[in-house]
């Protein structure tokens, strides 16, 4: 491995664990470096480096603001026409290696990754905050929000959509979108896959359990049959009432 690859991992690897553990715990160092160095793409892999455009056009038929979830897949099903010109503009830069990591991502709230919005003031919420305003992480990254949200893949409730169309949307109730939810969606969970009413394979967006639930998980989903309420399996259901374990 050349010197000037080294070096940005070592640094990434302290830095990682000062962050994470404090200046105490450097011990963990060695495994930080072995899990950086592996997906340090922007070293290791730069071909496969989204790369920033160092010459506009002209003109483009589309400009899409934000490379959030949303605006990357809406971008890439525009350029699947080759006659069209797209530009993709993000504010914010590229990952790092800390959001590579799932289970750092609560490190990145109120970090350069992070727009930092706060609600406004709320009655029944966010009471012990100052001034009753909670923080609202919103990613400022290629990835947009993707990147903070620890790969959960959780779907909007069946009655917000429905509100939607009654304040004037058309087109906007659950079932109407549900079709695009299921064309984006490759469930690798058998046990969901088969309910194709509510789900579908073949998608550019996997979703699967996590490899690995604490035994608390395995209570979370016995404990609303103890509170007498349906009990279902998928948050992406009718009845949207258990807990998710699904990532991306």
């Amino acid at each position: 491995m050349a010197i000037h690859l080294v070096l940005p991992v070592v640094a990434s690897a302290m830095k990682t664990a000062i962050a994470v553990l404090g200046i105490g715990k450097l011990a963990i160092i060695p495994f930080l470096f072995a899990s950086i160095a592996y997906f340090h793409y922007d070293q290791f892999d730069p071909e496969n480096r989204i790369l920033d455009v160092k010459q506009l056009l002209p003109s483009y038929d589309f400009i899409v603001v934000g490379a959030g979830s949303a605006g990357s897949v809406v971008a890439n099903r525009l350029t699947e026409n080759p006659n069209w010109n797209v530009l993709l503009i993000e504010a914010g830069g590229h990952e790092n290696e800390i959001t590579d990591v799932p289970i750092l991502s609560l490190y990145l709230h109120k970090s350069k990754v992070d727009w930092g919005y706060k609600t406004e003031p709320q009655n029944t919420a966010c009471q012990a905050m100052i001034e009753k305003r909670c923080s609202w992480t919103r990613g400022k990254v290629l990835g947009g929000s993707s990147v903070l949200n620890t790969m959960l893949y959780v779907r909007g409730n069946k009655r917000d959509f429905d509100h939607w169309v009654e304040q004037g949307n058309p087109g906007w109730s659950y079932e109407e979108v549900l079709p695009y939810f299921k064309k984006s969606e490759d469930q690798r969970n058998p046990y969901l896959a088969r309910n194709t009413k509510y789900h579908a394979t073949g998608g550019y967006q996997t979703v699967q359990d996590s490899p690995y639930n604490t035994p608390l998980a395995q209570r979370s989903f016995k404990q609303p049959k103890k509170w007498d309420t349906t009990s279902g399996i998928s948050t992406e259901r009718s009845k949207q009432d258990s807990p998710s374990t699904s990532s991306q």
